[in-house]
């Protein structure tokens, strides 16, 4: 089993305090974010079942709950890892394996209007990477959301330049493209009818831009892949990708996990994972952020 921490919120960010009681406890129970009265007990041992002294436990679990598999790898995101760095050697002692996705974009305080500090969480993903590898430290720049303030050009010297800060450090970025979702255009509507930003819709430049985005990445030593995109960049040097992605898993640890996730989107190509977020639990309050 592979338990995704977390697409619905920043857990690590915000809540590692309270996965790290859970990690204790060795379950977490997660509601159904669509059917309230569904609530799922998943495991928080690692497969086997073994606690930090080698001893088999079992998952506690109530009568009407269906017990879960032990966890095979943990998928982190997150805009700041500090709190994993500092818990990564207590994670691989009690014999998790995980990787870390970090979200860093340095947009404007209009669209992230509550973001860590850019250089710290630069620095704490340069020194994770050090400390795990750097296959398990993954950036995410997403979504590129193209706007008065986030327009072609500021993508391009902004993405160029975190690039080429991780240089060295690390080895894969993704990207995707804004995806419209009722929420997030209520709110940047309204940002728009206040005069603070103006949406750029049409997709003029955009062949430039992630043109420019993928030279970006190759300079910088990094593999570039879109996330969930209908449309194939592949001529532009970004190839399909997966962020729970099977093929990394494969390669660093030799598990094999296979078949599609049909919770995700259409056009998402990762492979089955349980999310233990909630949406709306988020602090960040990114304004185009669809989990709000």
């Amino acid at each position: 089993m592979i338990v995704s921490v977390s697409r619905r919120c920043d857990i690590p960010r915000f809540r590692f305090k309270w996965f790290m009681e859970r990690i204790d406890a060795g379950f977490v129970e997660v509601t159904n974010p669509f059917n309230s009265r569904q609530v799922k007990r998943v495991s928080l041992l690692p497969e086997g079942n073994l606690d930090p002294n080698g001893s088999r436990r079992e998952v506690p679990r109530k009568a009407d709950m269906e017990p879960t598999e032990g966890v095979d790898v943990i998928v982190f995101w997150t805009r700041d890892p500090r709190n994993i760095l500092a818990n990564a050697d207590e994670l691989t002692q009690r014999g998790f394996l995980f990787y870390v996705m970090v979200t860093v974009t340095g947009y404007p305080p209009e669209l992230e209007p509550d973001i860590p500090e850019k250089a710290a969480v630069l620095a704490a993903m340069k020194e994770l990477a050090g400390k795990i590898g750097q296959d398990r430290v993954i950036w995410r720049y997403d979504p590129v959301i193209l706007t008065s303030v986030t327009g072609e050009d500021f993508h391009l010297r902004n993405f160029g330049a975190i690039a080429q800060n991780l240089a060295g450090s690390v080895r894969r970025v993704i990207i995707s493209m804004y995806d419209e979702y009722p929420s997030s255009k209520r709110r940047l509507e309204g940002l728009e009818k206040k005069g603070i930003i103006r949406m750029h819709n049409d997709d003029t430049g955009q062949t430039d831009l992630l043109t420019g985005l993928a030279k970006s990445a190759v300079t910088a030593g990094m593999e570039i892949q879109s996330c969930a995109e209908k449309e194939d960049y592949s001529s532009l040097g970004i190839k399909p990708g997966a962020c729970v992605d099977p093929a990394l898993i494969g390669r660093l640890w030799g598990l094999d996990f296979k078949g599609k996730d049909k919770n995700q989107r259409p056009n998402c190509l990762c492979c089955q994972s349980v999310d233990i977020g909630t949406y709306g639990t988020c602090d960040a309050h990114c304004v185009y952020c669809y989990a709000r």
